[in-house]
């Protein structure tokens, strides 16, 4: 009772929940995974690439401000030339869905109002008990304004609560300007849950080929602090669910986003690093962490943190930034 949580509907036995991943392809590693007391598992991502869809839109989206930069090209994979693979994910969350007891949450990624959007209701079909929608767009295009980049997650979101009436959870990036306001329109739009933040692929340089390369590092701790900030905004702004995600490895991780106000906190880097067993060390810590603090539970340490609720508001804020770089410069 101490751990419990409530996330997109969803009565979790704890918040520890591992995030979309390779890790849910193999059903003895997610058999693990419950084993060691995973309260449910995202499942991996399903791809617009995926999908047999209208090439001529995807391509709009795909190619859409790079036309003037032909070497860009070369980045992005044929489409045509990629397998769909719908089949083979809906029969993955049908054989999660009858050898757990967990609930399991789907995921699609895209870029287009298109006829992958149509998946989701497979998906709902096939037993998922929700859907986190990832949109995965990255804007080129300098006539592009803010307003339009926006508004394709708005569009997507809106098209697919059409689809379905299970939860979804809007998994987004950190570089929208005005997050509060976005985050807003996004429950407006019928959002269940905020997962805050996407942790996006950056390519390198090789500079001995002179090339663009895959470069794919697994997170650190302090990476946490970005969902934290602003989680600790959030929490009292907006009624639905908030996700912490990214950075996530240890108890005090789990505590610091808990307090922030996060409802679940995501893992996947720490599961690769440790193996499925690292959610029983965690849940193990944070219970002991709670008593040894004469915490009843978790639900009465999240948000109190947060922005409304913490004793110093602008710590938060600028002027934290510029007391961190002052007391800096003189310790030094």
């Amino acid at each position: 009772m101490k751990l419990k949580t409530n996330y997109l509907g969803l009565e979790l036995d704890n918040p520890l929940v591992p995030s979309a991943s390779p890790l849910s392809r193999d059903l003895d590693i997610s058999k693990k995974l419950e084993d060691a007391g995973a309260p449910a598992l995202v499942m991996y991502s399903l791809f617009e690439e995926e999908i047999y869809h209208e090439d001529d839109e995807l391509d709009h989206y795909l190619a859409n401000g790079r036309d003037s930069f032909s070497e860009a090209l070369s980045y992005f994979p044929d489409h045509h030339e990629i397998i769909s693979g719908p089949d083979e994910y809906l029969e993955q969350l049908r054989l999660l869905k009858e050898k757990l007891n967990i609930p399991i949450i789907g995921s699609l990624n895209g870029v287009s109002i298109g006829g992958w959007i149509e998946k989701a209701k497979l998906i709902e079909q096939a037993g998922a008990d929700a859907l986190e929608l990832n949109v995965y767009y990255l804007p080129t295009d300098p006539n592009q304004s803010g307003t339009e980049v926006k508004n394709i997650y708005l569009d997507i979101l809106k098209a697919v609560k059409s689809k379905i009436s299970i939860p979804v959870a809007m998994k987004i990036g950190n570089t929208f300007s005005a997050l509060p306001a976005f985050a807003q329109k996004l429950q407006q739009a019928g959002a269940d849950a905020l997962v805050l933040f996407n942790r996006f692929y950056q390519p390198d340089i090789n500079l001995e080929k002179l090339d663009v390369e895959q470069a794919l590092d697994l997170s650190d701790s302090n990476e946490i602090r970005l969902p934290l900030r602003w989680i600790a905004v959030l929490r009292n702004q907006l009624e639905i669910s908030l996700g912490a995600n990214t950075g996530i490895h240890s108890v005090e991780d789990v505590l610091k986003l808990t307090m922030a106000g996060a409802d679940v906190t995501f893992m996947t880097s720490a599961l690769l690093k440790h193996g499925p067993n690292h959610i029983s060390r965690l849940r193990t810590d944070i219970l002991q962490w709670l008593d040894e603090n004469e915490y009843d539970s978790l639900q009465q340490m999240r948000g109190s943190m947060s922005l409304q609720n913490v004793s110093d508001p602008g710590a938060f804020m600028r002027a934290n930034y510029i007391k961190m770089l002052r007391e800096y410069q003189i310790t030094q």
